[in-house]
């Protein structure tokens, strides 16, 4: 029998260089890590959300900044034709021009408290920005991880499916022998050629699927092209028997660290700066000005000082404080704080709808965890069954007391029986990663 297997691997490593004769894929291998820090340093989302913090930088400068004097320059050139004021304070028919410059500044004082509120409030929009940057960096964080655990399952599979087709090879070669000595039919050796067709298709199409799964985690990461990606293959620690962490100690975990829960939470604590800004409205203004000037003015036909001798002559300076006290605003004011009071509302129901969703999840990775745990507990003795009735089927077959049928039938059930026990395995391993990652811990298989 070994030297039937020697001489069936010859032919079946022929068929294994052909299918494998396309770009390689394992010139760079990345570990789950590598992929997870490559793809949030360059996925174009994350990216957005960086320059939407920027953006919320910009604004708590600006609301820092109101605090200082403006500071404005003007200059103005007016003439005038027919009847017009002349220096003397006259009237009269005659053209006249004059030339004007002032610089001058304005303090804010005292607006109510809308400055300090202002930027408290963009303060506030700014963590809320950074919250959301980190929350779109743990969505590319899991796409990757459920993409490379596709990737792993869908390796593992072409190893099933080449391991058929190394069976099946050795029983074409066993018939072809067999038909030489007269004891099998070309019948027979014609259904197993069948048969091993069948299992050289499932091998390209498992073969297929892999190509596929690293295109789209190759795309994920943002790289031009999946030539000379493949992944690492992580040593698997994770199997135990210890009972899961229930949904209710989870979200309470959850709900404290989460970026999108925080966010929430900042915006709704920034509802009440709005609604004291727009209160501000309703109180006094207080602000300081200052500033310079000088003109130059020329009537037609008329003598007149030199233009620099004029504005030495007509330089002024002035300073006063201004005071402005709302009285009635047309309900304006009003208005604004109940239309704040509202957002507020609408805020603590979008908190609420971010924690439900977000135990919603939890719940979901809960049970399916649950699921997948007893799925491979089962697969596995399934595997075993399977395997040890293959192993009795073969020594039957062996000895001329089962036919091919039979064979086929229990190499069949145990081929899936492996693959089977090949999805529970990788379901458990990402729904106990995922698990894990709502509560803080980083993904890792």
């Amino acid at each position: 029998m070994k030297a039937v297997v020697r001489q069936a691997l010859g032919s079946l490593s022929l068929w294994m260089l052909s299918l494998l004769a396309a770009p390689s894929y394992a010139q760079q291998t990345w570990s789950l890590k590598q992929c997870i820090d490559h793809a949030v340093e360059h996925n174009l989302q994350i990216k957005q959300k960086d320059i939407a913090r920027q953006q919320r930088e910009l604004d708590v400068s600006t609301a820092k900044n109101s605090r200082l004097p403006d500071l404005n320059a003007s200059a103005s050139e007016n003439m005038s034709f027919g009847r017009g004021l002349t220096a003397q304070n006259t009237y009269t028919n005659q053209n006249t021009s004059s030339t004007s410059f002032s610089l001058g500044t304005t303090v804010p004082l005292f607006t109510g408290f809308r400055i300090p509120r202002t930027l408290e409030l963009n303060q506030l929009n700014l963590q809320a920005a950074m919250a959301d940057l980190e929350k779109a960096k743990n969505d590319i964080r899991v796409q990757v991880a459920q993409a490379y655990v596709q990737i792993l399952y869908s390796k593992e599979l072409c190893n099933v499916a080449l391991r058929q087709i190394e069976i099946d090879s050795m029983q074409v070669y066993r018939l072809q022998q067999l038909i030489k000595n007269g004891k099998a039919s070309g019948t027979q050796l014609a259904q197993q050629e069948a048969t091993l067709a069948q299992s050289r298709l499932t091998a390209t199409q498992a073969d297929n699927d892999y190509r596929l799964n690293l295109l789209a985690l190759s795309q994920l990461l943002e790289l031009p092209s999946p030539e000379g990606f493949a992944v690492e293959i992580p040593a698997h620690t994770l199997w135990s028997n210890a009972p899961l962490v229930s949904p209710e100690v989870i979200f309470h975990e959850a709900v404290m660290l989460k970026p999108e829960v925080r966010a929430e939470l900042l915006r709704l604590e920034g509802t009440e700066k709005s609604i004291a800004i727009a209160k501000s409205a309703s109180l006094p203004q207080l602000s300081f000005q200052a500033g310079l000037g000088s003109n130059y003015y020329k009537v037609s036909r008329m003598p007149a000082d030199g233009f620099f001798k004029q504005l030495d002559n007509n330089f002024s300076q002035y300073m006063g404080v201004n005071l402005s006290i709302p009285i009635f605003t047309r309900f304006e004011v009003r208005n604004q704080v109940r239309n704040a009071r509202l957002n507020q509302q609408v805020q603590q129901l979008q908190l609420e709808n971010v924690k439900k969703n977000l135990y919603k999840e939890i719940q979901q990775a809960y049970y399916n965890a649950v699921a997948s745990q007893a799925k491979y507990q089962s697969s596995e003795e399934a595997r075993r069954s399977n395997e040890e009735s293959f192993r009795l089927m073969s020594a039957k077959y062996e000895y001329g007391k089962a036919n091919i049928t039979e064979f086929n039938e229990a190499k069949n059930s145990l081929m899936k029986a492996e693959s089977d026990l090949l999805r529970a395995k990788y379901e458990y391993l990402y729904q106990h990663a995922i698990l894990d990652f709502y509560r803080g811990k980083e993904l890792r298989f």
